[in-house]
């Protein structure tokens, strides 16, 4: 048995809560990196002198464990050929893309997948040294799968939760694994493993009864060692008081009024804000938008497209190919349909802070989330939440998690082209009255499920698992 530390909550997680900054004399600093995971679990973890275990973000860079805000945080190091094989390769080249119903195809490499196993190991030994007896410990996501189980050998006294962020395929697609068996007795170490829908429960209890040897009564999962493993939804939420404080700011509002003014003040504003994903189904939406201004159904004087694309994992090739694909079809829409000064599409491919973010989020009348998969999607959350006005509407994918919530969205199958348009015309032409209306319903959930809501029931659950 590994030894014990001092921590009676640890979360475990690929990323530290904290990113690292350097001022202009070249002194660096840590800074808590913004997101809802870090806000929902501080206050537990200043309750309960709790642990964050996880990578800094760069090659070969291991601090010494260090307190910031109440938090003691434990560097798990990685080399550079550990994140081209664990992060860039395993993680996000295979797992991510057999996750996402195999949007593009996965890549299978035995070499990626032995650095996988190596990485939980030692994520797994990281945190059996700072667990107390009896901790609770918080597993985070699909680069972590194996550390569950290897945690229990080391630490059989601990209290173990997982939660999978992101979709968990059916077993049709996750049989393609070929390391299928290991992933799922990583995932049974835990005793409660989360997800987002409930459909991704029914596919873990499937196929731990295909080949992982256990037996499956509900949503309990009896392994070989006669525990019971339980695996339920828990559907993640957004710090919505953050959201709702900027969307009411002065300078907010006022950055909101100049966007639409600097996009000419259209009749209609429509705001994709995406992470540059194959996921997001952002080639889909830009082709129902080429196709309604070729029909003439909207006009460029009137009706704009804003799409944001957050740059995200661009030494991943699949990643680079989507980039260029997007730039292509931006420039075909705006060569064809758009005007000197006034582009039928403004495309950036930027990151931008929080304030910004909620301004655009303010100035939408139509929020366009359309991805092809995705866990949740907590962006058509943050929209809900910044709409104070009650003004706006949501087009959402039904392929998105936040879809069995947000019933009251304008939902669509972003695959069906005719439907999508027909379905952005609709939102485009909604009476205020039922505007209002369908807003007043997703902000009310939106505002009572809360991401400390779902912090707290996923470890309520955990402790009475």
């Amino acid at each position: 048995m590994a030894r014990k530390g001092t921590n009676s909550f640890v979360v475990v997680a690929n990323r530290l809560p904290v990113d690292r900054v350097t001022d202009p004399t070249g002194q660096s600093s840590w800074r808590r990196s913004p997101g809802g995971l870090v806000t929902a679990l501080a206050p537990v973890m200043r309750a309960y002198e709790g642990a964050w275990v996880g990578w800094t973000g760069g090659a070969d860079d291991a601090p010494e464990p260090f307190n910031t805000e109440g938090m003691d945080l434990v560097p798990v190091p990685l080399t550079a050929d550990e994140i081209q094989d664990f992060y860039e390769g395993f993680c996000n080249a295979t797992l991510w893309p057999l996750y996402h119903d195999v949007i593009v195809p996965p890549v299978y490499h035995r070499q990626w997948w032995d650095v996988y196993r190596r990485v939980n190991n030692r994520f797994a030994r990281a945190t059996a040294g700072v667990a107390d007896e009896g901790a609770v410990v918080f597993v985070q996501d699909y680069q972590l799968q194996l550390v569950p189980r290897i945690l229990r050998q080391l630490r059989p006294d601990l209290k173990i939760g997982f939660f999978l962020h992101i979709p968990f395929p059916p077993a049709e697609l996750f049989a393609q694994l070929p390391w299928r068996r290991q992933i799922l007795s990583g995932l049974l170490g835990a005793d409660l493993v989360g997800f987002q829908r409930r459909g991704a429960v029914g596919n873990l209890v499937a196929l731990c009864t295909r080949y992982a040897d256990a037996v499956a009564a509900d949503d309990n999962i009896e392994v070989e060692d006669g525990r019971k493993v339980r695996a339920s939804a828990f559907p993640i939420a957004i710090e919505v008081a953050e959201i709702a404080r900027l969307a009411g700011d002065p300078a907010v509002i006022t950055r909101s009024e100049t966007i639409r003014t600097e996009l000419g003040s259209p009749e209609h504003l429509l705001l994709g804000l995406d992470r540059l994903d194959y996921t997001k189904g952002i080639g889909h939406r830009l082709k129902a938008w080429g196709e309604l201004l070729a029909e003439g159904e909207v006009n460029p004087d009137d009706a704009v497209l804003v799409q944001v694309a957050t740059p995200s994992r661009e030494r991943v090739e699949a990643y680079q190919t989507l980039r260029d694909e997007i730039e292509l079809q931006v420039g075909r829409i705006n060569g064809e349909y758009g005007r000197i000064g006034a582009p039928a599409v403004h495309y950036l491919h930027a990151s931008y802070d929080r304030p910004e973010l909620v301004a655009l989020l303010r100035a939408a009348d139509v929020m366009v989330v359309t991805p092809l998969r995705d866990g949740m999607n907590l962006v058509a959350k943050e929209y809900v939440a910044a709409r104070i006005d009650l003004r706006g509407a949501l087009v959402l994918s039904e392929f998105a998690g936040a879809a069995d919530e947000l019933d009251a969205a304008f939902l669509v199958n972003p695959h069906d082209i005719d439907g999508l348009k027909q379905t952005l015309i609709q939102a485009m032409q909604i009476p205020p009255d039922e505007a209002a209306e369908r807003m007043r319903r997703m902000r009310n959930h939106v505002v009572t499920h809360d991401v400390a809501r779902w912090a707290r029931e996923f470890l309520d659950s955990l402790r009475a698992a």
